[in-house]
């Protein structure tokens, strides 16, 4: 492994933005090595990330080319989340990619995304309901923001309310792994989503519903070009991983934000007509693909005149690229008035997030009835109390807020 590289330490998670301010004002991309010992070319000017988000040089397959020269104990993590989803949308490349999306796209039509907006208010008022009745204190992540998006995308697909269990895995299956103990967690929570997944496909395959699963189903069982085994059970899984997971992150991360700078919570009070152009601007300001997105490189591609090695892993720092001074004026700024619709944090080009329209859905909900129904509320603790976890997926161990 170069050791010229810049490591990673396991504080960058709790506050990367500086460190990713420094790689963005140093060069338009630099090899480091995050806390599991992999190491990455990271990218993070916002016309870079773009660019390179739509260069067909660099392969989405990253995952399956990941190794530890150091022989850190991250295989094992790395291979059970391979098999997973390997076949998934997020993994996949032209022609392959093509096809798959082509088939399930239909599966999240405006129409049908629309159509949930009573249901996933009515959740967020019984939710508001329960946080009421418990008291004056509570923790925002477990009590509303982890709770919200489970119980949507379970009953999208069409899933048994298996949704504490589920929440706990995802998790899990998202954390920087980082020793021993870290990695047995991401591989025994793949494993165990891997098999509640094959159940459920099977329970669907025999007593289909008026849902997202069963439409996938559906199509897999079409006779001409349709979803095989493998991609069925990687597309559901991967609707039950990232359909939910990052909009937890949206909404405390958003709040934590709004906590953090008082004007523009106010401003959100007086105006919640805001709440919509808000949720984009959380998105960039603090969204959860961050530190960014992996590709890798099948040759050597040119990148703001740097050139990124082919066989290189490649991190496209959406996190990084949504703070450019290039891109956003005042870029590390909060301003919920902003047009803020460019921020990379659903991707673009082929990989566009399919889910893009029902996160915004949510977090327009989450947060604008949170703020009418506790339009007090504030933190509770002081703000560098607040605990970050280690993971891919930027968010919150817990945030606790006073509702009164």
């Amino acid at each position: 492994m170069n050791d010229s590289v810049l490591t990673i330490e396991p504080t960058f998670f709790s506050d990367p933005f500086p460190t990713l301010k420094s790689l963005q004002e140093t060069g338009p991309a630099r090899p480091v090595r995050l806390p599991d010992g992999v190491e990455w070319w990271i990218v993070t000017r916002y016309d870079d990330v773009l660019a390179g988000m739509e260069d067909p040089r660099l392969s989405s397959a990253a995952n399956d080319h990941m190794a530890n020269e150091d022989g850190l104990p991250t295989t094992d993590a790395i291979t059970s989340a391979n098999n997973a989803t390997r076949r998934s949308l997020v993994n996949l490349d032209p022609p392959d990619h093509t096809r798959l999306r082509r088939l399930v796209v239909r599966a999240f039509s405006a129409k049908r995304i629309d159509g949930l907006r009573p249901r996933v208010q009515q959740i967020a008022d019984e939710l508001l309901d329960a946080m009421a009745e418990a008291g004056d204190e509570a923790d925002l992540m477990s009590a509303y923001a982890s709770q919200l998006p489970i119980r949507v995308i379970c009953e999208l697909l069409g899933v048994p309310e298996d949704h504490e269990a589920l929440r706990d895995k995802t998790g899990a299956a998202f954390q920087v792994v980082k020793d021993d103990e870290s990695m047995q967690g991401m591989a025994d929570a793949f494993a165990w989503l891997t098999d509640y997944t094959a159940k459920l496909i099977r329970a669907k395959q025999n007593a289909p519903g008026d849902d997202l699963l069963s439409d996938l189903i559906a199509v897999h069982e079409e006779n001409n070009d349709r979803l095989d085994d493998e991609e069925l059970a990687a597309m559901a899984l991967t609707l039950l991983l990232a359909g939910h997971e990052t909009t937890v992150q949206l909404i405390g991360n958003g709040m934590n934000a709004l906590f953090n700078h008082p004007d523009q919570l106010d401003m959100l009070l007086r105006q919640p007509e805001l709440v919509r152009p808000a949720v984009d601007e959380l998105l960039r300001y603090d969204g959860p693909t961050n530190p960014g997105v992996a590709r890798y490189a099948t040759e050597d591609v040119p990148l703001g005149g740097v050139v990124i090695p082919r066989g290189a892993l490649v991190l496209l720092s959406v996190a990084a690229a949504n703070r450019d001074a290039g891109r956003f004026e005042r870029a590390d700024e909060l301003d919920i008035t902003r047009d803020a619709a460019a921020h990379l944090g659903f991707g673009r080009g082929i990989h566009y997030c399919l889910g893009a329209r029902l996160a915004r859905l949510e977090g327009e909900i989450a947060i604008g009835s949170l703020l009418r129904r506790f339009p007090d509320i504030r933190l509770a603790v002081p703000a560098d109390r607040v605990e970050w976890r280690l993971g891919m997926v930027r968010g919150l161990v817990s945030l606790p807020v006073t509702l009164k």
